[in-house]
């Protein structure tokens, strides 16, 4: 029996490369929103920090100056929180790019895996062919063959 050999099994291969890329890239940016995420958490949390220590200092006897260096802190905050917001929202646009790519790269593999196995369908269709050929021909040998044997002075008419 002949082996099957896939006349493009060298794309699917770079196929496969370029999904486990797209793989590597996806999960880079994914561990890069997070990590913007939880920056982004913290300075919440940060925040939430002054805006109490911002109320016990008006709870009590008032320091103006440190009311001061509070408002300011929550201003400081607040510009840290918004610029992390756009760094969120870019590691977002970053992710989704390497999402889409992802997908794109998955279909074009399956496709070629598809291409491949309806290869391969065609290649066992033709060995069946090939197979059934070589039967008949055996059979018509072998029935020439105890033709020839049972009328050996006959000659093919």
């Amino acid at each position: 029996m002949a082996r099957f050999r896939y006349s493009m099994q060298n794309i699917l291969n770079i196929k496969l490369k370029l999904e486990t890329q797209a793989k590597q890239d996806f999960s880079t940016a994914k561990a890069a929103l997070d990590e913007e995420e939880a920056r982004l958490g913290l300075l919440y949390d940060r925040k939430a920090e002054y805006e109490q220590e911002a109320g016990n200092l008006l709870a009590g006897r008032l320091n103006l100056r440190k009311i001061e260096e509070n408002k300011a802190a929550l201003r400081c905050m607040e510009d840290y929180i918004e610029r992390q917001q756009r760094n969120v929202e870019k590691a977002s646009r970053v992710l989704e790019a390497a999402t889409e790519r992802l997908k794109q790269v998955r279909i074009e593999r399956r496709t070629h895996e598809t291409l491949k196995e309806k290869a391969f369908e065609e290649f066992l269709m033709e060995e069946k062919r090939q197979e059934s050929k070589e039967i008949d021909q055996l059979t018509s040998y072998t029935y020439g063959q105890r033709r020839n044997m049972e009328n050996p002075g006959q000659k093919y008419a």
